[in-house]
C-alpha cells in the first residue's frame, strides 16, 4: 500500500516486483486505465507488457503498448478496448494524451517508472512532466532502477510520498571476471545458431 523505490540490476525480476502487486489490487478494483507503466525503450514496454499478459491472463487482463516506430491507428483500437494496463514510452503516450480522442489517465491508480535513471534523461524530460501533471496526486508511484543517481532521488522527491525502498543485494550481480564482447555482423552473413 505504498510507494516503493525498487533497486536491482537487470534480470534481478523487477518487472515481477512491479506487476504483481498492480495485478492482485486491478482483482479488488477492476477498472480501465488501471496502471500507466512509462520505459525508456519501445524494446522494454514491449517486455514488460508481455509480462503483465502472461501473468494477468487468468483474470482477463488487457494490455496496451504505446511506443514509437509502431501505427498510431492500431495504438488508437488498443485504447478504444479500454485496457487495463497502458504500457508506453513517455513521447508516444502523451502524443496520445494529447491526440486521441477519449484517451486519459486521470483515473490511473498505479504509476510506474521503470528504468527511472535513463526516464529522467534531457530527451523524456518535458514529456515526463507534462504526463505528471495530468495523472492524478493520488495513486501509487512505484519508481524502478538500476542505480540510485542523483536525478532518481530528485524524482522520488518530486512524485512518491513516504516511499519503501527495496533493493536487490549486489552479491547477486554480475560477477567481475565475467567477459562479454559482441559483433557487428552484416545480415548476409548472420546465422540462426551459434556455432561456437
Amino acid at each position: 500500500g505504498r510507494d516503493v523505490i525498487g533497486l536491482g540490476q537487470t534480470g534481478s525480476g523487477k518487472t515481477g516486483a512491479f506487476a504483481l502487486p498492480i495485478i492482485q489490487a486491478l482483482l479488488e478494483h477492476r477498472q480501465p486505465f488501471f496502471a500507466c507503466i512509462m520505459s525508456p525503450t519501445r524494446e522494454l514496454a514491449i517486455q514488460i507488457a508481455e509480462q503483465f499478459e502472461a501473468l494477468g491472463s487468468a483474470i482477463g487482463l488487457v494490455c496496451s503498448v504505446l511506443v514509437g516506430g509502431v501505427d498510431r491507428m492500431q495504438q488508437v483500437l488498443s485504447i478504444a478496448k479500454r485496457p487495463h494496463i497502458v504500457v508506453g514510452t513517455p513521447g508516444r503516450l502523451l502524443d496520445h494524451l494529447k491526440d486521441t480522442k477519449g484517451f486519459s489517465l486521470t483515473k490511473v491508480k498505479y504509476l510506474v517508472l521503470d528504468e527511472a535513471d535513463k526516464l529522467l534523461n534531457l530527451e523524456f524530460k518535458e514529456s515526463l512532466d507534462d504526463i505528471l501533471k495530468v495523472i492524478p496526486k493520488e495513486r501509487r508511484t512505484y519508481l524502478f532502477s538500476a542505480t540510485m543517481t542523483k536525478k532518481v532521488s530528485k524524482l522520488q522527491r518530486a512524485c512518491l510520498r513516504n516511499p519503501v525502498k527495496v533493493e536487490v543485494s549486489s552479491k547477486y550481480s554480475t560477477v567481475d571476471t565475467l567477459k562479454q564482447e559482441w559483433y557487428f555482423v552484416p545480415a548476409d552473413y548472420k546465422v540462426n545458431s551459434c556455432t561456437s
